[in-house]
This record gives structure tokens, sequence and C-alpha cells, in this order.
């Protein structure tokens, strides 16, 4: 009784660790920034802005911007890294890998049209119904390497929600031995909280898509699809984010 209790308390602070280095931290600033902007003036009236340029010189903005790419993944190897057992990777333990990739692809495209079209016809109604900030996903500079470190950046992202809200987290809550139904929704009242400095629509959004993607990690046990789909519907919304209507 004592060794479960101890694995508890170790995979609560295994929890809180990872968060703390990642989307946990970015949800409680996501928090701030909302509260900050509505003391300001309606959220509508806010502007989000994806994919800045850090310094207006073309070779040092691309330094910066692969050295935030890379860094950020480094939370996702620390929770591949503490999945990790004797007998099984981290990356078998959440199903990221190459295993299957016709059914992967094939499912990543599917949930990628599933949440892409109702997506893009939320943020419209959402911004029509004041509750969403104007998003620029895309204000880089356009320089040679502009296009590929947006393929980066929504690979990065991709990687870094769906391993840890996705495949680590649920597996740590069912080692807690929560209900999976809890499991998932908390899971996606994190996925949407760290989207609310882009207002409350891209929340309800995100929290939906949480829901979706939580349960079917539950039944596949695979975050690659996952993956797939959130890189897709990144990758048009920074590459192609004016001709689907965002700012």
């Amino acid at each position: 009784m004592g060794t479960v209790h101890a694995l508890a308390r170790r995979w609560r602070v295994e929890i809180l660790i990872v968060l703390g280095l990642s989307l946990g931290k970015s949800a409680i600033y996501a928090v701030v920034n909302l509260v900050e902007n509505l003391s300001r003036a309606p959220i509508s009236q806010a502007t989000a802005q994806l994919n800045t340029p850090r310094i207006n010189r073309e070779y040092f903005d691309l330094t910066y911007q692969l050295l935030d790419n890379f860094f950020a993944l480094v939370p996702v190897a620390l929770a591949i890294y503490l999945l990790w057992r004797p007998h099984r990777s981290g990356f078998r333990a959440i199903g990221f890998n190459f295993s299957k990739p016709g059914r992967d692809a094939l499912w990543g495209i599917g949930l990628m049209v599933l949440i892409g079209l109702p997506s893009l016809g939320l943020y419209a109604l959402g911004r029509s119904l004041g509750i969403t900030a104007q998003i620029v996903t895309n204000s880089l500079n356009d320089y040679w390497w502009t296009i590929p470190v947006l393929v980066i950046s929504a690979l990065r992202n991709a990687i870094v929600e769906e391993v840890i809200v996705v495949g680590f987290l649920l597996t740590r809550f069912k080692q807690l031995g929560w209900q999976p139904w809890l499991a998932i929704v908390v899971s996606s009242l994190l996925r949407g909280s760290y989207h609310l400095y882009q207002g409350f629509g891209p929340f309800v959004g995100n929290f939906v898509m949480g829901l979706i993607f939580g349960w079917l990690y539950t039944r596949t046990k695979r975050v690659m699809p996952l993956v797939i789909a959130h890189a897709l519907l990144d990758i048009a919304a920074f590459s192609f984010g004016r001709q689907l209507g965002f700012g």
C-alpha cells in the first residue's frame, strides 16, 4: 500500500512539473492575458498574434525561430522519458511512433476534415458575437525560410499539445484511478484554457476538439493520428490564414 501511495504521489508531482514547464504555464499566461485584454476593451477588439518575428534581421530571426521550436519540445522529451519502462518505450506507451502509418494517416486526415471546417465557422461566429479576438496566424517577414518555419511550428504545436495533454496526461490520470470521462474533460479544459488569449470562442472550440481527441485516444491508445490532424490544421492556418478568414 505504501508503494502505491508513493507512486501516486510521484505521478502527481510529474504532472505538475511537466505542465509547469509547458502547457500549464501557457494556460496561466493565457488567463492573465485574457483578463488584461478585457480590462482594456471588449475581447473582439484584441488581436492574438501567432508566429511573430523576433527581430528584423533575417538570419538571426531564423535562429531564434528554430531555437524557440527546439526548446518547446524539451517538455515533450521529459514526458516521454517519464513514461518509459524497461519493457516498453515512452513512444510506444502512447502510440507516438510509425508502427501504423497508413491507419494513422487516414485517421489524421479524417479528423482534420471533421474539425477544420467547423473551426472556421466557429471562429467567424465568435467574431460576429464579439467573443473572439482577431487571430493573426502569421506575421513573419517574407523570407525563403518562412514556410518551412511555419511547418516546423505547426509540427511543434501538434507534438507538444497531443503528447502532453492527451498521451501523457490521460495515461497518468488512468494510473491514478480517474474515470475516463473525467480525465478527458479535465484534459479538454486544459486544452481550451491555454487558448483563452484568443477569446472565448477558441476556448469552446478547443475544448470540443479535446473531447473528440481524448475519446479517440482512449479507444486506440495512439496519439500519432492526433498529431497528424493537429499538424495539418495548423499548417493550413499558418500558411493560408488570410485566405481562410483569419487576420
